[in-house]
């Protein structure tokens, strides 16, 4: 299991608890600097303090897990215009809206795919492009974000 698989477990609970949508987790290695990103959501939209308040709750989640062996950032964000996508809810939720999504292999030739969310069905993000329907498989996604 990913390590941001493990930490979203540890996390969406108490996150949901102080009434957020946890949106999603990214863990990103870049060197020597690593970055842990989690995504939050609210009906009235995101305050620095909401950052800060789900910062706090995390921290302390883990610290006390320790999920990770290794000297980290931690970053919590709203989603932003740009939103990534990361579960099936999310790509039937946006349906009808544009996205980028990227996979982590070639699929038919190609990696990027930029068109209009068509909704999720059997495992598979449907996305319009130059008026092709692709199925994408959810697992195959490196990224996947709405575009502005």
């Amino acid at each position: 299991m990913a390590i941001s698989d493990q930490i979203e477990q540890l996390i969406e609970t108490p996150i949901e608890s102080l009434g957020y949508e946890m949106v999603g987790v990214e863990y990103i290695k870049n060197g020597q600097h690593t970055v842990l990103r989690i995504y939050i959501d609210a009906d009235q939209g995101i305050s620095i303090e909401d950052c800060e308040r789900v910062s706090h709750q995390v921290s302390g989640i883990l610290e006390v897990e320790d999920p990770i062996n290794a000297a980290y950032s931690l970053e919590v964000s709203s989603p932003g215009f740009d939103r990534p996508l990361f579960k099936a809810r999310d790509f039937e939720r946006f349906s009808g809206s544009e996205a980028k999504l990227s996979v982590k292999l070639p699929i038919n030739g190609r990696r990027n795919f930029t068109g209009v969310l068509q909704g999720f069905s059997d495992g598979n993000i449907l996305i319009e492009v130059d008026g092709e329907v692709y199925e994408l498989p959810l697992s195959k996604i490196a990224k996947a974000r709405l575009t502005a």
